[in-house]
């Protein structure tokens, strides 16, 4: 089959992408039987090839992991085939009628002693399990849509499923958003009239509610997409279909941070509705999208756009399902736009991305919501222009650009507790995703370091060498470019904002590794201030967004300097990129790293590079500005002179070491003050 197309668009409801109701179920539609090209008959479980890697199940494993692999296929694909059965109860997908299908199956896998029962909680040691991962989602699917299956089994069919449903709801779960998974299947029971534990679903809707961070977030390990899809779209669910009327304190609280988040949601997707690659779970992809129908679930009406909700929802959706290779076996890939092995987690599977089309319950909508109703537009950026817009979280110490020269949309994360190409990037960008970490430096978005001190490279212990004992450094591993251990966020103040890059961890860094970041939001790009910290001898890259060869064509690259300047450029049809170096660098290179994007087999990385031989390095300021825009304009004088002046100030007005104002070409100044930067920073 061929990706998907928009056939007979309507561009006077929807002048952006053309998508209607009517093309939001040809698209589910369409998704389907392309899965459904592996059910030989209505008789046949749902199964997908395995895929090769770190994905599970992994050779050799046990039975129970390839009846969690089928479960998730069957759970998934209902994200998709319940929505459908909604709109039409007698739909069919290769000649087989989905209600019949999916009441077929669930009653095997959730009927105990059943050829294809899913095992119970007692049959495994104590632990977690992917089970109570999908029990979660398909009953967040019935608790909306109870009539698609629920209602056409017999009650002596519901008492025989209701034993291992109720198992597994009341089986142990991880400490944060698997939470959520007891507490919609332990509510679908309870709404249904089947006895539970009510003091331990009170529990688990505590916890979840004691996430809650502020700006509609909650904490997840670090701060993620799991937010949105799972702590906003999964709970507003649960309050207009449960919570509302069981526990409406608490369904108040989750529906306050709902409505708060609906706030800054548009400003994570481009202008064209991309999603932005980042955090973990990437195949689940737009799934943040979820959020956008759930909008008009809530309360409060009129928070989102109507006609921009859906233009982004359905943007989102064309990003990837028109592009032929993001399938693979008929599915969605394992990975973003292609099937990639180094952005996937161990506990995916080749069902796991249909949790991407979580948006569908937009079908649960009436005909006459406003979401279908609305007629499509850009929302807030007709109005940009060529500015960019700067939107703040500060609880969760995230930064959202939209670039209204070039409609892309950028992630600025600055809480991230470990080294994670997922997370601790200094910037995440619609149209240019990120790139893996490259160990010989040139790392796309990140400060790279290696450790030049002659004791890291004996093995010798940094911390405790008085002893003369080596105590976990490895000399060979010290060889390698590692990335920031930590990102700490440390506020916005007079339109600049700071950060830090913790670059090593104790017991190798006292406060000895740290690089101060400040950096200017400027049209289509960003100015960078940063301070470097280090103590002792080392070298250290900053690399620029990943440009991939599309089709095999390398990217264009140009080099120059004018004045005081380095600048490097590359370019691939549609779009560019460009790096000013202005202080503080060596030099300024490229280099192509293969493997490591998330489009192409081959990038190209553009970077500034320099090395520090002194046994205690100076503290340094270093100066670079980052460009890209997406057209095939030449880049002109203005663009690559953002700056008019850079003044280096040794100590600020306000008593802190090297600092700097700098003056942009229309004049607007900016100080860099890092005063009181320790005192300030969280995580």
């Amino acid at each position: 089959m061929k990706a998907f197309e928009v056939k007979n668009p309507d561009f006077k409801s929807s002048p952006h992408t053309g998508m209607t109701k009517q093309h939001y179920i040809d698209m589910a539609k369409y998704l389907l039987e392309r899965a459904f090209s592996h059910v030989d008959s209505i008789n046949t479980p749902l199964s997908f090839p395995s895929v090769p890697g770190k994905t599970y199940p992994e050779p050799n494993a046990p039975d129970w992991r390839h009846r969690s692999q089928e479960f998730e296929a069957l759970e998934r694909t209902f994200t998709l085939a319940g929505p459908l059965i909604h709109i039409d109860p007698e739909i069919e997908i290769k000649g087989i009628r989905l209600r019949d299908y999916y009441c077929l199956h669930l009653y095997n896998a959730l009927t105990p002693g059943h050829s294809n029962s899913l095992p119970l909680p007692e049959d495994l040691p104590d632990a977690t399990y992917q089970f109570t991962c999908e029990f979660g989602g398909l009953f967040k699917t019935l608790l909306l849509l109870p009539e698609t299956i629920w209602s056409h089994f017999t009650k002596q069919q519901q008492d025989e499923m209701v034993v291992s449903i109720s198992k597994w709801g009341h089986h142990r779960t991880t400490q944060n958003n698997w939470r959520i998974f007891n507490i919609t299947t332990l509510s679908f029971l309870k709404k249904y009239g089947y006895e539970i534990d009510d003091k331990l679903l009170k529990n688990h809707i505590q916890w979840v509610a004691s996430y809650h961070s502020g700006d509609g977030w909650y904490l997840e390990q670090t701060y993620n997409y799991y937010s949105i899809s799972l702590f906003i779209v999964y709970t507003t669910i649960w309050n207009r279909t449960f919570g509302d009327e069981y526990y409406p304190e608490y369904a108040a609280i989750i529906e306050k941070s709902a409505q708060k988040l609906m706030e800054s949601l548009p400003s994570f997707f481009g202008q064209d509705g991309y999603i932005n690659m980042w955090s973990r779970s990437i195949c689940y992809r737009t799934w943040v999208s979820g959020a956008f129908p759930v909008s008009f679930m809530l309360k409060e009406k009129g928070l989102l756009d109507a006609g921009f909700a859906r233009r982004l929802c359905s943007g989102s959706l064309l990003q990837f399902v028109t592009k032929e290779e993001f399938f693979v076996n008929d599915i969605p890939s394992l990975g973003f736009y292609g099937q990639r092995e180094y952005m996937v987690q161990n506990y995916s599977c080749a069902g796991s991305p249909f949790l991407m089309f979580l948006p569908f319950i937009c079908l649960a909508l009436p005909d006459d919501s406003p979401f279908w109703t609305a007629t499509e537009n850009n929302g807030f950026w007709d109005a940009l222009g060529s500015d960019s817009k700067k939107t703040v979280l500060k609880s969760p110490g995230l930064v959202l650009v939209n670039h209204g020269k070039n409609g892309t949309s950028e992630i600025i994360p600055g809480k991230v507790y470990y080294d994670d190409p997922n997370y601790s990037k200094l910037a995440y960008n619609t149209h240019f995703p990120w790139e893996d970490h490259n160990p010989q430096g040139g790392t796309s978005m990140e400060y790279s370091f290696r450790s030049l001190d002659p004791r890291d490279l004996r093995g010798d212990d940094i911390n405790f060498y008085l002893t003369g004992k080596t105590l976990n450094n490895n000399a060979e591993k010290n060889n390698a470019f590692t990335i920031s251990q930590n990102m700490l966020y440390n506020g916005d103040e007079n339109g600049v904002l700071y950060r830090q890059a913790i670059m090593r961890k104790p017991p190798n860094n006292g406060v000895g590794y740290i690089i101060d970041l400040a950096e200017i939001t400027i049209p289509g790009g960003v100015i960078r201030v940063d301070r470097s910290r280090l103590a002792f001898e080392y070298e250290l890259t900053l690399g620029h967004f990943g440009m991939p060869h599309m089709n095999g064509v390398k990217a264009e690259v140009t080099q120059f300097e004018e004045g005081n300047k380095k600048l490097i450029t590359a370019s691939i049809p549609g779009r560019k990129l460009a790096l000013i170096s202005y202080y503080g660098w060596d030099e300024i290179k490229h280099l192509v790293h293969t493997g490591n994007n998330a489009e192409a087999d081959e990038s190209t990385v553009l970077y500034v590079h320099k090395k520090r031989m002194d046994k205690n390095p100076e503290i340094e300021l270093m100066v670079t500005v980052m460009l890209h825009k997406m057209d095939d304009s030449e880049w002109t004088r203005e663009e690559l002179s953002p700056i008019k002046d850079i003044q280096i100030v040794e100590i600020t007005a306000s008593g802190s070491p090297l600092g700097a104002n700098i003056t942009l070409s229309n004049d607007e100044k900016y100080e860099i003050d890092f005063k009181d930067i320790d005192g300030k920073r969280t995580c």
